[in-house]
């Protein structure tokens, strides 16, 4: 039985699997989806890791999947724990040294998308239209309700990696993400993973919007590496340079972007 491990992105929580779950779950696999805790200025990406590595226990098979800022934590468990295949789903690529305050600036990220709010149209500080623009009129508005605050302590200290664990990598972009542009994205995949990223249709929120499709691309990868493992063997990592952190003013900052 194949185990997917769900890591959601900041201020967020199980509730945003709970469709890819169902899906998952009816198709005869086991689903553990982790409730971080991101509104605890106490808790860094170590303390991330272990609560997901808590809530695996003892099973095996382990397929982790990590959205968007979820990226930060997946490489930690995987460094901790056998896992067959690690799914990152429009998420962040850390370098080493790197926190993940500076991953904004390092990557070039916010001139994407400002280039990208121009093509769409979209109007400043409208969250619905950034995060949750395919997703149905009522399931948006439930997940707004659900949004939780967001620490700033696990965006402070530099990822602890030196190198990506030995893991098989597939990167899933969503070819209609307005918060990390697809194009953006293509980029930041070749440069810091060495791989050409998959493609699916959807927005941020893909776990919500296209649950059984994106059920079908996660079963679809676990039977290639089952089938083919010399084929999604372990990536060689591929940072530009080691990151220096920058100073910050405050260590609990909070985090206003919610879906990400």
């Amino acid at each position: 039985m194949t185990t997917y491990v769900l890591i959601p992105g900041a201020a967020s929580d199980s509730w945003y699997w709970h469709l890819l779950k169902a899906e998952l779950c009816a198709r005869g696999h086991d689903v553990v989806a982790a409730d971080l805790p991101c509104d605890d200025d106490s808790a860094g990406l170590a303390e991330y890791a272990d609560v997901v590595i808590d809530a695996i226990g003892d099973r095996t098979g382990l397929v982790v999947v990590a959205h968007s800022f979820g990226g930060f934590t997946a490489p930690l468990v995987c460094d901790r724990v056998p896992v067959e295949l690690l799914v990152l789903m429009t998420a962040m690529i850390p370098s080493p040294g790197e926190p993940a305050s500076d991953w904004w600036a390092n990557t070039g990220w916010e001139q994407a998308r400002h280039k990208q709010d121009k093509r769409d149209g979209r109007a400043p500080g409208d969250d619905t239209d950034l995060f949750l623009h395919d997703v149905p009129p009522e399931l948006a508005a439930e997940a707004k309700k659900r949004s939780r605050d967001q620490s700033g302590t696990p965006f402070v200290k530099p990822w602890p990696l030196a190198a990506w664990p030995p893991v098989s990598t597939k990167f899933l972009l969503c070819r209609d993400d307005r918060f990390f542009p697809a194009e953006f994205m293509r980029r930041i995949v070749r440069e810091r993973l060495g791989i050409v990223p998959d493609e699916i249709d959807g927005g941020h929120s893909v776990a919500l919007s296209r649950p059984k499709e994106l059920a079908d691309r996660l079963e679809a990868y676990q039977t290639d590496v089952l089938r083919h493992p010399a084929k999604t063997a372990s990536l060689p990592f591929q940072p530009a340079t080691l990151c220096t952190p920058k100073p910050l003013t405050s260590a609990n900052e909070e985090v206003r972007l919610e879906y990400y």
